[in-house]
C-alpha cells in the first residue's frame, strides 16, 4: 500500500451536516477500495486567492490515507462524480526513512581551532617580510 494525500475544496454554501456527510462519503469511497485512513480530514473555511467556479471562498479539507496503486483510478472516478467538490488534488506521499531527532538530542561536533599566534610572533614575521 502507498501513502496518499487528498486535498479538496467544498462549496461554501453547504451546511455543517452536508460537509460531514460529504466527508463520510469520501471516507466510504476509500474504504470501498480497500484503503485505510491514516489521518482523518480537517475542514477549514478559506478565502481563495482567485475565484474558482465563481466562488471566492471555500471549505478546504485534507485527508491522508493508504491505498493500493491499482485502486487509485477507480477512486478518482468516484471523486469526480461528487458535485459538491469544487476542485481536488490527489498526491502520492513519500514515506521518510530518515529519523529526525530533536535539537536537544543532536550530538554537537566540536570545531577544531588553530592555536592562537602571539602578537610578538606576528611582529617578527612582519619585520622579516618587510626587511627591516
Amino acid at each position: 500500500m502507498k501513502l496518499y494525500e487528498f486535498t479538496y475544496l467544498i462549496y461554501p454554501n453547504l451546511s455543517r451536516e452536508e460537509i460531514n456527510s460529504l466527508e463520510d462519503r469520501i471516507n466510504s469511497f476509500i474504504k470501498e477500495e480497500n484503503g485505510t485512513i491514516v489521518k482523518p480530514s480537517s475542514v477549514v473555511k478559506k478565502t481563495l486567492a482567485y475565484p474558482i467556479k465563481k466562488t471566492g471562498e471555500a471549505f478546504l479539507a485534507n485527508l491522508i490515507f493508504n491505498l493500493e496503486p491499482e485502486n487509485v483510478e477507480s477512486l478518482e472516478k468516484k471523486i469526480k462524480s461528487e458535485k459538491r467538490i469544487i476542485r481536488y488534488l490527489l498526491l502520492k506521499k513519500k514515506v521518510s526513512k530518515k529519523v529526525i531527532t530533536p535539537y536537544r538530542l543532536r550530538v554537537k561536533t566540536k570545531i577544531k581551532t588553530k592555536p592562537k599566534v602571539e602578537l610578538e610572533e606576528i611582529e617578527k614575521k612582519l619585520e622579516e617580510i618587510l626587511g627591516e
